[in-house]
């Protein structure tokens, strides 16, 4: 336990202001997410902008694709949530059974992708997981961008696999951060299904 304090403290010592600015608008975002609010995106561009930075500088070519993928969903999100003036903002919805499918071949498909990746051209140690948590975001990111409900449910999935492996590289804070926005998921996660159900229930009137 005390090694795990000191480790806290030295990390909170010495992060930079980039990755300040990173955690900050990534929970910023997150937690819009959860409010429903549009604003969710820029607050993404800032934090993932921000994040390619940091992972170029470390030297994680693998994440910093990671953060790119992230910058074009948020612009792409932000179009379709916004994509004509006056139109109606586009509902919560459930996944259907086409969309479950572009799911399996995000996840799948980018987890070999990656797996290939970070084992063939890059010194990774955890190339298996690394890869997993990287391709479950990706689509759940996807899912966020189209307002589906069980983009929480992805998201998570990556969340919980990324903690654990977060403490096996030292990461402490951001493993910290990764719990704290897993939270945050499960909540959000029960708002979205209250608007889903209160948007199901207007529509059939």
């Amino acid at each position: 336990m005390n090694d795990f304090y000191t480790l806290l403290i030295g990390q909170v010592n010495n992060t930079s202001w980039l990755e300040w600015l990173v955690l900050i608008f990534g929970v910023t975002e997150v937690l819009l997410a959860r409010a429903n609010k549009i604003w969710l995106y820029p607050a993404g561009l800032i934090s993932s902008a921000g994040a390619i930075t940091l992972m170029l500088e470390a030297g994680l070519y693998a994440e910093a694709g990671l953060s790119l993928y992230y910058v074009i969903m948020s612009i792409y999100g932000w179009w379709f949530w916004n994509r004509r003036q006056g139109m109606q903002k586009v509902p919560v919805s459930r996944t259907g059974a086409a969309e479950w499918r572009i799911v399996g071949m995000i996840v799948f498909g980018g987890w070999i992708t990656l797996f290939l990746i970070l084992k063939y051209l890059t010194n990774s140690t955890v190339p298996v997981l690394d890869a997993f948590v990287s391709a479950t975001a990706w689509a759940g990111t996807w899912l966020l961008s189209r307002r589906k409900l069980e983009n929480w449910i992805l998201l998570n999935i990556s969340n919980v696999v990324a903690i654990p492996l977060l403490v096996h590289k030292d990461l402490v804070m951001m493993a910290l951060l990764t719990s704290f926005l897993f939270v945050v998921a499960v909540f959000g996660y029960l708002d979205w299904l209250k608007i889903f159900k209160k948007e199901t229930r207007t529509k059939a009137l």
